[in-house]
């Protein structure tokens, strides 16, 4: 943790050969002065710091033994110059380089560094997330022959990438992805990278199909060829010849064919299967040797594809934790249970029917998406053993009954999806004690009763419940090439990231479902009582949900004002409350909600003058407030006036309202008064009016007799 600038009395250590201050706050900027004089140096990082301004690297030209360099930035105020003075030839020969974030020669055309050309020792090198342009320095690997380990990610490097590369049989890593690479794999592959062990092709241009000679990769532990335009069917090689492959990543691609049909076969160490966001189709198939679970894949993600007919039982029957994502496909029945204890599973946008499973519940549990399927029945009671659950998604089924109380003693949670359902009953005050929920929907429901107020405490997690990066996003698996025999390399040992999954699901924002997922998550929070026969006023205890983005309350029965805290949604983007009962004005205090986006009120019982146009109240059109004909003011083309502002709904207007829009309750104690006065009335007329009291009697008299004889008639007449 030290900080300040970097003393400058470091350049008289002319006998220093080791300079590592990573990973510390130094600032400001590296004089040229401060390197030049140390001619003994050999291995230097500056690393993981706050350095800002320019650096050349030509102020290491004169350092015959320098062997390592690491610039590795955590900002984007850094640069490295290496272009300046022209033509300076360095005299020391690197074996290890790392230049990552570190807006190479950002003002002289992003070009690669042209001191490169004489160096011919590299074993790792680095220059990874920089704006690098022109074709793939292919040289590199023709000069250094050496080179083990290349990163040139998140660069734009562009051209055709069918052989790109000399034979190098040294090469362990090669990571080329998030660059603007075109054409196809090469055929003979294993001819130039006989030796690779990782390889990240993924985030550019590449086409065509996987060459079924990258089969004969013997070393191969890591392929990633995610986010490109490969097509065709995967060769059978990757499953069956690969035995040292532990990641195989193919999402994003148009790969089309029955890829898991048949018998299937995990060699040894495959863990991390990603197929998603593809064409395949076809059945998944059984294990051709049921002791291969033990080294079937942790992760396995199909989701976004046409994949039919049911789970097989193998996947439920691992003897570890694992993680399934199979959203968004064609698969049904029932899902299988057994022995394996998921810690992340999706299953949502399928055809799964049935009750839910309680054999999905356990401790490790953290994300379950059973959304958008076929299940019916009641929440199970073995729900109440998730404990450690952060995302529950149990929307667009056909459950039914009482949402559980315990459901609020899930303290976790961050997510909370129950609509489209038919749940029935008054919402659970349970919910209330979900202080860290951020996304809560109960739309779509036959929830009756009014709204408690004490859904103020929602969406106010703590900060350790923001920052635990474990939340929506699944592990990452990380994977380190070192040489613990020589700890001077460890600054460019960096782990090989293998993102794990993100959680994703479907909320209803500006009157559109969208598909939230990752980091956006974090940000994200919203409350959907919609479509329910919610009663009563809206309490004003809402107005103190400040985080929240998205409030949907419309398709109710509510009735009462628009509480004027509503003022106080600083962050509300979308604001609903439409095909209500609620009367009175609109307030004008809503004008300071800076980040709205939606406003619909139409269809309610509104009067008055709309808020002025000012801020986003200019950007809602008339659309926002229809079906309120005593609204008056622009947008509307209601003028308002004195007779307008105190005007009531005429008979016509009132006949044209839908039933829900009666205030039931005052109905029935005006109906259940008129009458109890009625009879009161009665009551005394026939005390004080001895004429009518007798006439009264004498009628009942009548009555009781008609009705004896017509009894009687009834009972006789047969016999």
């Amino acid at each position: 943790m030290f900080t300040g600038k970097l003393p400058e009395c470091f350049n008289m250590l002319s006998s220093l050969k080791f300079f590592d201050i990573s990973s510390n706050q130094f600032i400001g900027t590296l004089p040229p002065s401060l390197i030049a004089n140390l001619t003994s140096l050999e291995y230097v990082d500056f690393s993981h710091n706050k350095f800002e301004g320019s650096f050349s690297f030509s102020s290491f030209s004169n350092l015959k033994n320098l062997e390592v360099v690491g610039f590795i930035s955590d900002n984007d105020k850094f640069e490295v110059e290496t272009e300046e003075p022209r033509g300076w030839n360095p005299m020391f020969q690197l074996k290890g380089l790392a230049l990552s974030n570190c807006n190479i020669n950002m003002h002289k055309g992003s070009v690669v560094p042209s001191f490169l050309l004489h160096q011919h020792r590299l074993k790792k090198l680095d220059m990874s997330h920089n704006s690098m342009e022109g074709d793939i320095p292919t040289w590199l690997m023709k000069n250094n022959t050496m080179l083990e380990f290349l990163s040139l990610m998140n660069n734009s490097f562009g051209g055709v990438f069918s052989k790109p590369f000399y034979r190098n049989p040294n090469t362990r890593w090669l990571d080329m992805s998030g660059n603007l690479m075109k054409g196809a794999i090469s055929k003979d592959i294993q001819k130039f990278l006989p030796s690779i062990i990782r390889l990240n092709l993924s985030g550019n241009y590449l086409e065509g199909p996987i060459p079924s000679l990258i089969g004969d990769l013997s070393e191969l532990e890591i392929l990633d060829l995610s986010q490109n335009r490969f097509s065709g069917e995967v060769p059978l090689g990757l499953f069956t010849n690969l035995t040292r492959l532990e990641v195989l990543k193919l999402s994003n691609n148009i790969f089309h064919g029955e890829v898991l049909s048949g018998n299937l076969s995990f060699k040894l160490r495959l863990s991390i299967l990603h197929l998603d966001s593809n064409y395949f189709s076809g059945k998944i198939g059984d294990l051709d040797d049921k002791r291969s679970i033990l080294s079937g894949p942790s992760l396995l993600d199909i989701s976004n594809n046409f994949f039919t007919g049911s789970i097989p039982g193998w996947i439920s029957n691992m003897s570890y934790e694992s993680e399934l994502v199979v959203r968004n496909n064609r698969l049904g029945g029932q899902f299988p249970c057994g022995t394996n204890s998921f810690t992340f599973l999706d299953i949502s946008q399928n055809h799964f029917s049935g009750s839910i499973p309680s054999c999905l519940v356990s401790e490790s549990l953290k994300h379950l998406h059973l959304g958008s399927n076929a299940f019916t029945g009641s929440i199970p009671n073995s729900f109440c053993n998730l404990t450690n659950i952060l995302t529950l998604d149990i929307g667009n089924n056909r459950l039914f009954g009482r949402i559980p109380k315990f459901l609020g003693e899930l303290s976790n949670i961050r997510i909370l999806l129950l609509g489209k359902n038919e749940f029935s009953g008054n919402i659970p005050k349970q919910l209330c004690q979900l202080t860290n929920v951020s996304l809560l929907d109960l739309s779509s429901n036959f929830l009756s009763g009014s709204i408690p107020g004490c859904l103020q405490n929602i969406n106010r997690p703590s900060y350790q419940a923001f920052t635990d990066v474990d939340h929506f996003s699944g592990p990452s698996s990380s994977y380190s090439y070192r040489n613990p025999r020589n700890s001077w390399f460890s600054m460019i040992d960096h782990p090989y990231e293998v993102s794990g999954l993100q959680d994703e699901v479907l909320f209803t924002t500006k009157t559109l479902s969208y598909a939230y997922k990752g980091n956006v998550l974090d940000i994200m929070s919203g409350l959907d009582l919609s479509c329910n026969k919610l009663i009563g006023y809206i309490p004003e205890e809402l107005g103190l949900l400040t985080r929240i983005h998205v409030l949907n309350l419309s398709h109710n029965m509510l009735t009462g004002p628009i509480p004027v805290n509503f003022s106080s949604l600083a962050n509300i983007e979308s604001l609903d409350l439409s095909f209500n009962s609620l009367s009175g004005n609109i307030p004008q205090e809503l004008i300071k909600l800076n980040t709205l986006a939606i406003f619909n009120v139409s269809y309610n019982n509104l009067s008055g003058r709309l808020p002025e146009m000012k801020a986003q109240f200019s950007t809602f059109n008339k659309e926002s407030y229809k079906g309120n004909p005593l609204l008056c003011g622009p947008p509307l083309e209601n003028q308002c006036t004195i007779q307008s502002l105190m005007i009531q709904p005429t008979n016509e207007e009132r006949s044209h309202e839908k039933w829900y829009n009666m205030d039931m309750a005052s109905f029935y104690g005006s109906f259940g008064s008129t009458w109890f006065v009625f009879i009161l009335g009665f009551i005394a007329l026939l005390c004080v009016n001895p004429y009518w009291k007798r006439r009264w009697l004498d009628f009942v008299e009548e009555c009781m007799y008609t009705c004896y004889y017509f009894v009687c008639d009834l009972v006789w007449k047969p016999l």
